[in-house]
């Protein structure tokens, strides 16, 4: 046996050893810290550094049931009551931060999103990635040669009724502009060649991307700004809350 990476590294390391090994023990000890998945997540998930910081969240999984309209719907689950991991995304960031700032500033914290807002951003990334994985699906079912496979008819019936759901909050997004240019002055956008930013590039790049703003406004060649930024704070907080309509029901 050669040792571990760390015994190797103090065998092969000369003058000011102990103080490099400490170095390193101190760099890997940061990441395995930030590879574990979070407090009350289930033993089967790993550690992966490659992965970065998580949180517990409860999964949801879509199921029959036969008393909705729809015939299905959505219900929490998890192994014997663990939860699972879920990556750190922007709402985690910008809460975290407005935290932080709050704490240093001894004031109550100012939140950018209501938890309303955050919950159907994430529901609607959520129905977004199974939605594609489940089209991966469906096209491995429709390349068997007999056409059919165990459960492939209500597999189909729960991937169109998830299209459905996504439909549905697209068309609570609309068509609005989240920016638009002949509306700032050209000293405030940035690039002479700034384009508009829809509601829909800016909720499904934040979103679905974990796209900050200084980004979104970068790619659309407008500069970040605080009036720039706090329109894209506004708009998307609008859009969200359109999302997250109780009047406007998913099906």
């Amino acid at each position: 046996m050669m040792g571990t990476y760390l015994q190797r590294l103090a065998v092969a390391a000369d003058g000011g050893s102990e103080d490099r090994l400490a170095l390193e023990a101190a760099r890997l000890r940061d990441i395995m810290r930030r590879a574990m998945p979070a407090e009350g997540c289930g033993p089967g998930i790993p550690a992966a550094p490659a992965r970065g910081p998580t949180r517990a969240v409860t999964p949801n999984v879509v199921m029959p049931d036969a008393s909705t309209k729809s015939g299905y719907k959505v219900e929490a689950t998890g192994w014997r009551g663990f939860k699972a991991a879920r990556a750190i995304d922007i709402f985690d960031d910008l809460e975290r931060r407005e935290l932080a700032r709050a704490q240093k500033e001894k004031r109550e914290p100012a939140l950018p999103f209501s938890r309303e807002q955050v919950d159907i951003a994430r529901r609607y990334r959520d129905l977004v990635e199974m939605h594609t994985a489940g089209g991966m699906k469906c096209a491995s079912i429709e390349t068997r040669t007999d056409g059919v496979g165990g459960g492939s008819g209500e597999f189909i019936d729960a991937y169109l009724w998830v299209g459905l759901q996504i439909k549905n909050l697209q068309q609570r997004i609309g068509s609005g502009a989240a920016m638009v240019v002949r509306r700032v002055r050209p000293s405030k956008r940035g690039k002479p060649t700034a384009s508009v930013i829809l509601d829909r590039q800016l909720v499904d790049a934040v979103c679905l991307h974990g796209k900050s703003f200084r980004d979104v406004l970068k790619a659309h060649g407008w500069s970040d700004d605080g009036k720039n930024t706090a329109a894209l704070l506004a708009a998307l907080t609008a859009s969200l809350s359109r999302m997250a309509n109780r009047g406007r029901k998913l099906p």
